[in-house]
């Protein structure tokens, strides 16, 4: 017995308890809250924010860690979330704010500018601490890095911690995952949407997402101006972003693959690959759409994706690679982070890039060996820009800023620092041929043991003073302002979404579930409909969230505390 109690209370003769203690808690208050994350009730899981209830409920019973050892623990978790975070959006991070990404984007910061207005506007009008409110504007949009990083301006500009923190984000934050869900149903009957409609829009890639995907499309040649020109001569009268993947020339049973110097002809068939956007001015120019199945025209070219795996490939354009000059083959597309771009010349690769490439059985196969695709070499993992990134970021985060109006210089801190490094290396560093691809099994593990880390510590710190604050100290009335500042950001930026950007239904809800970075609802936003919209729409906006509600919560530390 006497073993036990001291596994659980700690041993009091050694440091923090003792390692077998502070392990010991940390394990169950982890495993305890994964298993409880894994109850679906309606469909709709709270998932590893268990952790968190499970840490306050070890914290009240008074079976916690050394108080310097949590606060390593936390921020250690922390930097390793936001850092895999950071490297798993950084690729698509920039291309996002391009043409109809921008606008989903500007949507996302006005989403984001109403909360945190809502938030400043009830801090002033309860007297609540703006700790305290903040904490709640955490938990409300789901966001755990705004809350570790509240935690650590106020650790920075204060000098302590601030528990009530993360007790306003523990009350919030059930309800910011239903209030999100319920505020998309409401969404859906306050604009009368025609579900059939805007799932047929969606699925033919119309609306914001034309720029953000590509579409293949078949053409038969009718314009008499492009008759006896090569395709190198017809790019620059169209001005489009478009590969011509293989054609069939008029009178042949057998297909081809196209390159710049093919000539092309009235009445030949081409395959061509660009962004949806540009597709009704391709065909336009070309002649007129028709339906092929090329791979029943000619079963001597096959097409085949192929992973990106070789170092020496990282940074390098698709014109240095010269796989058709030298094998035969065509690279007509490129998949990176779950988005597919059109194979441009001048598009550089990265390690784990997926390339759609197209040609005989021997071009492939000859094409396969210089690009690697070898799962193998993927799987192990590149740990010198983990963490080397993440001594850059705390270098980074721990430089002030000077900002006007906020009397003590800002700095990004162990959120914001790793998270801004994270995204600049994994979008610039295969420039400079750093390789910073890691597998996505590899990330997720990096960020879920962040993760579990950072609940567990933040439960554990806060559950002391957890059941006194909501019963005696009125924190109940906080689930209500939580689900004020949840759901009129999303009702207001779906109305104007709708009704002055004209999206559609399934693009603004993975938009708004992206804003408030919030997986259930995606989750939910995903199950209504059978095409990617929704995803498409999340992964353009959440990169952008999550910087903002990282830097957000910071300031409204700094400028109000």
């Amino acid at each position: 017995m006497e073993l036990l109690r001291n596994l659980f209370e700690g041993y009091p003769n050694l440091w923090g308890g003792g390692v077998a203690h502070s392990v010991l808690i940390l394990s169950l208050v982890i495993a305890f809250g994964i298993m409880l994350g894994k109850i679906k009730v309606a469909g709709i899981s709270l998932g590893v924010t268990w952790i968190l209830f499970v840490g306050i409920v070890f914290g009240h019973f008074n079976l916690n860690l050394d108080e310097h050892l949590l606060h390593f623990l936390k921020e250690f978790g922390l930097i390793l979330f936001v850092y895999s975070i950071g490297l798993q959006v950084g690729p698509g991070f920039f291309s996002a704010f391009k043409k109809g990404g921008l606008t989903l984007n500007v949507l996302a910061m006005l989403v984001i500018f109403i909360s945190v207005l809502i938030t400043v506007i009830l801090h002033f009008t309860t007297g609540i601490p703006i700790t305290t409110m903040v904490g709640i504007l955490s938990g409300a949009v789901t966001n755990t890095p705004g809350l570790g990083a509240a935690q650590q301006a106020n650790s920075d500009f204060n000098g302590v911690d601030a528990p009530e923190i993360a007790l306003g984000y523990a009350v919030a934050y059930p309800l910011g995952v239903i209030g999100c869900i319920l505020a998309l149903l409401a969404l859906r009957y306050l604009l009368r949407i025609n579900t059939k409609q805007e799932e047929n829009e969606a699925e033919r890639g119309l609306g914001h997402l034309q720029e953000l995907t590509v579409r293949p499309v078949s053409v038969e040649i009718r314009n008499e101006a492009v008759n006896g020109k090569m395709i190198k001569d017809v790019k620059p009268l169209l001005n489009r972003a478009f590969v011509i993947s293989r054609m069939r020339h008029k009178g042949s049973a057998e297909s081809e693959l196209a390159n710049a110097d093919t000539v092309l002809h009235v009445e030949d068939q081409i395959l061509f690959i660009a962004n949806p956007i540009d597709v009704e001015a391709i065909i336009a120019f070309f002649g007129k759409k028709i339906a092929v199945e090329w791979e029943q025209v000619d079963k001597n070219l096959i097409s085949r994706r192929i992973l990106i795996t070789k170092p020496e490939l990282n940074g390098k354009s698709l014109a240095q690679l010269k796989i058709r000059n030298n094998f035969g083959a065509s690279i007509t597309r490129v998949n990176r982070s779950g988005v597919d771009l059109v194979a441009a010349p001048h598009l550089q690769l990265q390690m784990g890039d997926r390339v759609t490439v197209v040609g005989s059985e021997l071009a492939v196969g000859h094409a396969e060996k210089v690009l690697g695709n070898s799962l193998k070499r993927l799987n192990h993992p590149n740990l010198i820009p983990i963490f080397l990134g993440i001594a850059l970021g705390c270098i980074l985060g721990s430089l002030p800023f000077a900002f006007p109006g906020i009397p003590q210089p800002v700095k990004l801190g162990l959120a914001g620092g790793p998270l801004i490094v994270s995204i600049l290396i994994s979008r610039f560093g295969p420039q400079y041929k750093l390789i910073t691809y890691t597998t996505m099994s590899a990330n997720l593990m990096i960020r879920e043991i962040g993760i579990s880390l950072f609940l567990a510590c933040v439960g554990l710190g806060a559950g002391k003073g957890f059941v006194d604050t909501i019963i005696y100290e009125g924190g109940y009335v906080w689930i209500a302002y939580g689900a004020i500042i949840t759901v009129v950001p999303i009702l207001l930026g779906g109305l104007v979404g709708r009704y002055v950007w004209k999206l559609n239904y399934y693009t603004l809800i993975g938009v708004l579930s992206g804003t408030n970075t919030n997986p259930p609802a995606l989750a939910y936003s995903s199950d209504l409909t059978s095409c990617d919209a929704p995803a498409v729409g999340y992964a353009t906006v959440y990169p952008l969230a999550m910087f903002l509600r990282v830097l957000t919560a910071q300031l409204l530390i700094l400028a109000l505390a």
